[in-house]
């Protein structure tokens, strides 16, 4: 039974998603308010989080920014703020979906299922390049047996890449794969995760593979001939 961590200050918000939850098969952990969101999650195993942005104590923002420097747990961001700002902001420290209130709760669930349908999917994949190693269950990235600090999103990125070396991929590709079809931002933020993610990759020198712009089209992994 998958267990589902439900924080938010609103207690109709969280009895609505509870029942829903419970309906669909899950254990459901509650927390009404950022300091006991984190409480919780250190207190169990929680295999998905609906995370309520503004909260008591501390914000959605800081409790995923916390929770991501230890895990990767799905993370759904719920906030009545719709701004692309907001929402650019709460996928790139780390969480994997973002939906605007009011909402669907059978829309929540189906966001559930799908992230969690994912998540087990790419359990226990590892895929490795020469010098390049990615462990996408453990979302760990090294390079010569070094760790590199990546965010969960760049890894991400460089996974998709990596499993499918030579494949173009567009930015709505990358935003589709990564983000989710259900993302509203803006393309440029794939273009400032590839930067950040190049420069990160740079530190170490290689000429067996890289991250290679398709100048028009996207992006794609390319490892020479002779590898792998």
């Amino acid at each position: 039974m998958k267990r589902i961590l439900i924080a938010d200050d609103n207690k109709n918000i969280i009895s609505i998603l509870s029942d829903y939850a419970n309906k669909e098969g899950y254990e459901v952990f509650t927390a009404f308010d950022g300091e006991e969101t984190l409480d919780v999650f250190d207190n169990r195993k929680i295999d998905l989080i609906l995370l309520d942005v503004m909260m008591p104590k501390l914000d959605g923002f800081d409790v995923c920014k916390i929770i991501r420097e230890t895990s990767s747990v799905p993370i759904i961001m719920i906030t009545a703020r719709g701004e692309d700002y907001d929402k650019i902001m709460g996928l790139d420290i780390g969480a994997d979906d973002y939906i605007v209130k009011p909402f669907s709760p059978s829309e929540v669930m189906a966001r559930v299922r799908a992230i969690l349908r994912r998540v087990n999917d790419d359990k226990n994949e590892i895929i490795q390049y020469d010098n390049l190693k990615i462990d996408l269950e453990k979302y760990v990235v090294e390079i010569d047996g070094k760790q590199v600090n990546l965010t969960k999103k760049e890894i991400e990125i460089l996974w998709l890449l990596a499993t499918n070396k030579g494949k173009v991929f567009t930015r709505d590709n990358l935003l589709d794969s990564v983000w989710g079809y259900d993302y509203y931002g803006d393309s440029r933020t794939v273009d400032s995760h590839i930067k950040r993610l190049r420069a990160k990759l740079n530190e170490f020198s290689n000429d067996k593979w890289q991250i290679k712009t398709i100048w028009g089209v996207g992006y794609q992994f390319e490892v020479e001939k002779n590898e792998t």
